[in-house]
């Protein structure tokens, strides 16, 4: 049984979706160790939270006594890790180059000083990849910002895919073979409508916290016609329900995504909670795929209007990042399947918190492992 601590986008490499990838990085610098394989007994789950005041102020001063954490309703002991703000870290800016995303391109100039601020002065690598139809690596891991930066430079308008499942999925791939040490981290630019991506959506929801990669979404919006088409195609054996808690509220203002997770907390026994859970995520993969990988990651969303609300979001991004918990525990004897996370706060009714909220076990028939 195989610990995937996941959600988001499928467990599947470039060879095997047959995606072409161009490395115009250092080799020697784009591979690294392989992912290391150790018992799920010795194993943690990792959680990236982050706490803030109701006027969006960023608090740093918790403990893990002030914490709790539910697996699949069950509550957990938590210590809080070491802080992680001085680690290194690598990055993936993921950029989408077709359809909508081609009218952006030229504003990507304009955000290279900020995302230079969101790297910081830890050590780093930072890669490109581009994506339409398919995914396209315009530069690997380098810790040669300005050849990333390049990179971004050089993009011209793809076709009119915008295949953002297929995009996550290789960058979580690349991510996948940093060192264990390495925060990983992407950022991804795109509308927010996945159309063309080849990967089942059931298959998505184990892969993108494979690697604890916290995803931080730029998007702006599809297009009406691309909602309604393309939503319907993102395939899945276990469509969620029409009506009851998933069910749209037209009265409410929160986005639908806010919503579905707002249901998980309602609903028991610990297999339904985590059933729905996992309804609630494959249905806001279809409805608004940018929000909801980082919703499921621990990260955050910024819906964009212009080249400068971006600017600002990017920054809000470096402040960030280097500032959030992060939470663990060791799970005990996990059953196979997607594991609905709820984090909240014992005594603080005036503070906000985020964090990722769930994590996937693979039943494979292999030994007890956990990838880490």
């Amino acid at each position: 049984m195989k610990l995937t601590s996941a959600l988001a986008v499928a467990v599947v490499s470039a060879a095997s979706m047959n995606l072409p990838a161009q490395s115009t990085g250092d080799p020697a610098e784009a591979q690294a160790p392989q992912t290391s394989t150790i018992s799920v007994r010795s194993n943690l789950v990792l959680v990236p939270a982050m706490v803030r005041t109701k006027s969006g102020a960023v608090v740093y001063t918790l403990t893990a006594n002030d914490f709790i954490l539910t697996d699949d309703g069950v509550e957990q002991p938590l210590r809080m890790e070491a802080d992680a703000g001085g680690e290194p870290l690598a990055l993936v800016v993921l950029v989408e180059s077709g359809s909508d995303g081609a009218l952006h391109l030229n504003e990507l100039h304009a955000l290279l000083p900020t995302l230079e601020a969101l790297i910081g002065a830890v050590k780093h690598k930072v890669a490109v990849v581009s994506f339409d139809s398919v995914p396209q690596l315009e530069q690997g891991f380098t810790s040669k910002n300005d050849d990333a930066w390049n990179a971004l430079d050089r993009l011209d308008a793809g076709d009119k895919g915008a295949a953002i499942l297929d995009a996550l999925t290789y960058s979580i791939d690349m991510l996948r073979k940093m060192p264990p040490s390495y925060r990983r981290a992407i950022v991804l630019i795109s509308e927010t409508i996945d159309h063309g991506s080849h990967v089942n959506i059931d298959d998505a929801l184990r892969a993108i916290d494979d690697t604890n990669t916290t995803v931080y979404s730029l998007a702006f919006s599809s297009t009406k016609a691309d909602i309604h088409k393309e939503a319907s195609k993102l395939s899945s054996s276990e469509p969620g329900p029409e009506h009851g808690c998933f069910a749209h509220d037209p009265n409410s203002t929160e986005s639908r995504a806010t919503q579905n997770y707002d249901c998980i907390a309602e609903l028991l026994p610990p297999l339904r909670l985590a059933k729905m859970a996992a309804i609630a995520a494959t249905n806001g993969l279809r409805r608004n795929t940018a929000e909801t990988v980082a919703k499921l990651t621990g990260g955050e969303y910024f819906h964009e209007k212009d080249v400068r609300s971006m600017e600002k979001s990017l920054l809000t991004i470096s402040n960030h990042l280097p500032n959030r918990y992060v939470l663990s525990f060791r799970p005990r004897s996990p059953q196979p399947g997607f594991h609905a996370l709820q984090l909240r706060l014992k005594n603080y009714d005036n503070l906000v918190v985020e964090s990722r909220n769930g994590y996937w076990v693979e039943d494979d028939g292999s030994p007890e492992t956990v990838k880490h």
